[in-house]
């Protein structure tokens, strides 16, 4: 098959990709395929004349930005359907329903799925009180994904800090504010693979043993990007050691949100499960992380779905699904 694996670039450069684009690329070649790879950075005469050239059969779809637009990829997916593409992951209303978070939880609510108590502060409304929402709370962009705008700053304990942080969202993340609910309790992360029968993978857990007494326990910027921080140090992903009743749980509340939203081929939902024993699902990632070493590959390959044979399944999902006219 002539796939064309198609990710975001940093700047104009065009081998300013992430390390996932050729790692995809590699796994599908092991797998015969005759592969391309397009980057993506602000241009769109050259993102259409790309495929023009390529004709692919699918494209596998890794984008996350067009240019400094953290919700380009939406819009990505949009101008693909345009060009009658096929390709992996959501289309453009499911991305745009997973990425707006607040618009998340409304389908979340009406599926009965729990969440936490939210409100969202507007770029261009008045500010509002967050009603009875209780303390602590935990402040973060609305839209951005990759834990952009969240630190330790994040959650916050009295009025005062929660207008800040807003404030600093809407000033330096040009985004609105999600204020939501703190969950305290363990973080699980379950990867869902599939359409019509969706697989739950093994639940990963944050662990945030190592980080030092009075850092919240949030995997923030630091703790997933800055490999030198104490954040990054102190916080590891492991295969959750639960047992099976737990698992099982966890599985199906990461089933039931990934259906709500409607997330295709693959996703992640991150949930916390408290000392009562609720489960919280804190957000649903559609076409989630893919690097090899990310929490969804890792709890695959925990079931002996190696990384090559684990990008193969996602083509066949993508092509299956279109075979059924989706």
């Amino acid at each position: 098959m002539n796939i064309t694996v198609l990710g975001s670039l940093e700047s104009p450069d065009p081998k300013s990709h992430d390390i996932v684009v050729d790692q995809v690329a590699a796994a599908l070649r092991k797998r015969k395929h005759r592969v391309s790879i397009l980057g993506v950075h602000n241009d769109l005469k050259k993102f259409v004349s790309g495929f023009s050239r390529r004709k692919p059969d699918l494209v596998f779809n890794l984008v996350e930005t067009f240019g400094d637009s953290t919700s380009g990829d939406s819009a990505v997916a949009g101008v693909m359907d345009l060009l009658g593409l096929h390709y992996t992951g959501g289309g453009p209303g499911e991305l745009y329903l997973r990425q707006d978070k607040g618009l998340a939880k409304k389908v979340l609510a009406f599926e009965k799925i729990l969440f936490p108590h939210f409100a969202v502060f507007s770029q261009d409304a008045d500010f509002e009180t967050a009603g009875n929402l209780r303390m602590p709370l935990f402040v973060k962009p609305l839209t951005a994904d990759a834990s952009i705008g969240i630190d330790g700053e994040s959650l916050v304990r009295d009025t005062a800090s929660l207008m800040k942080r807003v404030l600093l969202i809407h000033d330096k993340v040009k985004d609105s504010a999600l204020v939501e609910e703190y969950i305290e309790g363990r973080e699980f992360y379950v990867g869902v693979l599939g359409n019509r029968e969706p697989l739950a993978l093994p639940p990963i857990e944050m662990d945030f043993s190592g980080l030092p007494e009075g850092l919240p326990h949030i995997a923030g910027t630091k703790a997933k990007w800055k490999k030198n921080s104490v954040e990054y140090k102190g916080t590891k992903s492991v295969l959750a050691d639960i047992p099976d009743e737990l698992r099982a749980k966890l599985q199906k509340v990461a089933i039931d949100a990934y259906r709500a939203l409607r997330v295709r081929d693959y996703g992640r939902v991150d949930l916390r499960y408290t000392e009562t024993g609720e489960i919280y699902v804190i957000e649903v990632n559609a076409s989630c992380y893919l690097e090899s070493g990310s929490e969804f590959a890792m709890a695959a390959e925990s079931i002996g779905i190696e990384f090559p044979e684990l990008v193969q399944r996602i083509v066949d999902l993508a092509v299956e699904r279109y075979g059924n006219g989706k």
